[in-house]
């Protein structure tokens, strides 16, 4: 599977000088605003360097892969930081130490689904990428899907699955022997629709929709997968 990317990065500390490693991050923080605008097929190097205030020499001396690294050095980063923020959100909901009484889990389901959702405008910039990545992914290259996706779908995925394991195992759910596909039944039903018709976040429902959606895709689940 290759380097992961907190030990690509944690290398990068301890081998880079720090300035060099403070005008790569430049760069990259410049060109997640490029390729959220203009997607990766579309953003041309020029621009890119243009945006970081850089030649085109200086960004190839950083990153000789050219765009297909930056925009992996992209992505990875800010997945790493939407992970982590899913995560705190996901144990901070369904602490694994304490299972929610019967009468609260559609209570803290609705509240997880909105913790996610939150992130869609807290992580502007990730999700306008990701959005990119769907619309393009017969153009970006296979090793960028795959490092976009173990830096944070992957992991998330996983978390989410062993928290609806834990409920089964606490009598609150019956994933019927599936716990992943229970855990991608979730995902969807919270979030697809929001997805579609917020082009992620780029065109913001009213509070009431979204509550409305979030809700509805909450009880779906439950009625499928809420232990009898």
């Amino acid at each position: 599977m290759g380097q992961t990317n907190e030990s690509r990065l944690e290398r990068a500390r301890s081998e880079v000088p720090p300035r060099k490693l403070q005008k790569q991050m430049a760069i990259a923080s410049a060109a997640c605003t490029v390729f959220g605008r203009e997607g990766y097929a579309r953003a041309s190097v020029d621009s890119l360097a243009a945006a970081a205030g850089v030649s085109t020499r200086t960004l190839y001396n950083h990153f000789p892969g050219g765009k297909a690294q930056l925009f992996q050095t992209v992505v990875t980063w800010t997945s790493s930081d939407v992970r982590d923020a899913q995560l705190a959100r996901l144990h901070a909901v369904l602490d694994p130490e304490r299972p929610p009484h019967p009468d609260d889990l559609e209570r803290d389901l609705v509240a997880l689904a909105r913790g996610f959702h939150g992130l869609m405008s807290d992580y502007a910039n990730h999700f306008a990428l990701v959005r990119h990545i769907h619309a393009e992914a017969d153009h970006v290259p296979p090793e960028v899907l795959e490092a976009w996706h173990e830096a944070g779908p992957a992991p998330v995925g996983r978390a989410l699955t062993e928290a609806m394991t834990r409920l089964e195992d606490a009598g609150l759910l019956d994933l019927h022997g599936d716990a992943p596909l229970a855990a991608g039944h979730f995902t969807a039903l919270v979030s697809h629709r929001i997805v579609q018709a917020t082009h992620y976040g780029v065109l913001p429902l009213p509070e009431a929709e979204t509550d409305r959606l979030l809700r509805g895709g909450v009880r779906a689940f439950l009625r499928a997968y809420r232990a009898s």
